[in-house]
């Protein structure tokens, strides 16, 4: 019953947001003739009830009616259009809490406006009527519904995959000069369930084996929620090789804590399958422990945890477990999946890591960057949520992901390769 009450409500509210949107519709095409007012009509409200149904079909479908890929692009196909008329909406109440105002005055100071007469039809029209909507506010209100649309169906349809590949020079103080001029790659956040787009999955591999790391480091959740969705890109991702190796890390999609699993035994098998694919693709994967690279005599340390996060975040990771026996080398570079790692425990408690590498936050796959200027939400969930960041002599960079989770796509902050190079401070 309770279900029944949250689908008829969330039906209620489709149809009342779109009725209200198209009151500015309307004004906007007062002066439009009788046929393109219908054609407006029909178009406006035949999509209304395609997104209605898709809406009622997804609710009383079976679970496993669509697949995972279809069922998310179905869902953004709902939600997108809705998000996009949250600013409208705005408008359009500013403008009607504004004429009420306005007629609320009339009835003091304009006692004329209280009715007027239709001089056609002899009708009498409320004093609401006659002060109208302002044109330049509702062609304002389907602007800024129409751009943010235009820009998220944009995002999928090109932002998705268009990976940029960003390089960094990372100065670290006691690097010895073995490793001077090592070359890392970095992927983080591929969510293999989302990906629709095989090819373009594969041009982004590509594009980083052409830059030829030395090392490969991949920071977390290969997957959305269960281990099969990572089946068929295994022959994809088990191309990225280095001459030092890939080494990865688990994040908090790969637990499998997202889903109602059948018992805690299944849930294990699921993390072993996860833990298996990383193996047939041979990747390193580094479950609270270390690696140490020697350069004629020069050494260097790798630790990668499990997903360790601050606040309501998972902590499976154990970093104290990880750097026992690497308290005296020169370098120590961290994979732990979360930023907010980085403040929580790696700056308090072991400062001389000297590098941490993470991604989980995506950038929230939306925001802006232009030159050194970048904005997204997510900075206001996240202190370091994209880029490079420095405290005193530590380091951390914050991988703006390879994948994407729930929209299928990107707006602004884009699928990220990163390419380090480390020189002496």
């Amino acid at each position: 019953m309770n279900r029944l009450l949250v689908i008829s409500f969330v039906s209620a509210l489709i149809l009342l947001v779109d009725w209200y949107v198209f009151q500015a519709v309307k004004t906007v095409t007062s002066d439009s003739s009788d046929g393109a007012k219908r054609t407006i009509f029909l178009l406006y409200w035949g999509f209304t009830g395609l997104i209605l149904m898709t809406y009622l079909t997804l609710q009383f479908s079976p679970p496993d009616a669509f697949g995972r890929v279809t069922r998310n692009f179905l869902y953004s196909f709902i939600a997108i259009p809705y998000l996009c008329k949250i600013l409208p909406v705005i408008i359009l109440l500013i403008d009607d809490i504004g004429r009420l105002g306005r007629w609320l005055v009339s009835l003091v100071h304009r006692p004329e406006l209280r009715a007027a007469v239709d001089d056609t039809t002899q009708r009498t029209i409320p004093a609401a009527d006659v002060i109208s909507r302002s044109d330049f506010l509702m062609k304002a209100a389907l602007v800024a519904g129409a751009v943010p649309l235009v820009g998220f169906t944009y995002g999928i349809v090109s932002g998705a995959h268009d990976y940029r590949v960003r390089r960094i020079k990372l100065p670290l103080k006691n690097l010895p000069s073995g490793f001077t001029g090592l070359k890392i790659a970095q992927l983080s956040d591929i969510h293999s369930g989302s990906f629709f787009n095989k090819t373009a999955v594969k041009g982004g591999v590509e594009m980083l084996l052409n830059e030829k790391p030395d090392m490969v480091f991949f920071t977390g959740d290969l997957v959305n929620n269960t281990a099969d969705e990572v089946r068929e890109y295994i022959d994809i991702f088990g191309k990225v090789k280095a001459p030092l190796g890939v080494y990865s890390t688990l994040g908090n999609h790969d637990y499998g804590d997202y889903v109602a699993w059948s018992s805690a035994e299944a849930k294990r098998r699921n993390l072993q399958t996860l833990m298996a694919a990383h193996r047939h693709m041979g990747w390193n994967l580094m479950m609270d422990e270390h690696r140490i690279f020697d350069q004629n005599g020069d050494k260097l340390a790798v630790l990668g945890i499990q997903n360790w996060g601050g606040g309501r975040w998972p902590k499976y990771g154990n970093l104290a477990k990880a750097y026992k026996g690497v308290e005296d080398y020169p370098v120590k570079l961290l994979l732990s999946h979360d930023p907010s790692h980085w403040d929580a425990q790696v700056r308090r408690e072991f400062p001389d890591i000297d590098l941490m590498f993470a991604g989980h936050t995506h950038g929230m796959q939306f925001g802006v960057e232009i030159g050194e200027f970048k904005w997204s939400p997510s900075q206001y969930a996240y202190k370091q949520w994209a880029g490079l960041y420095q405290q005193g002599e530590q380091f951390l960079y914050v991988n703006r992901g390879y994948g994407y989770l729930g929209y299928p796509g990107r707006v602004g902050i884009l699928p990220e390769i990163t390419i380090f190079e480390l020189v002496k401070a």
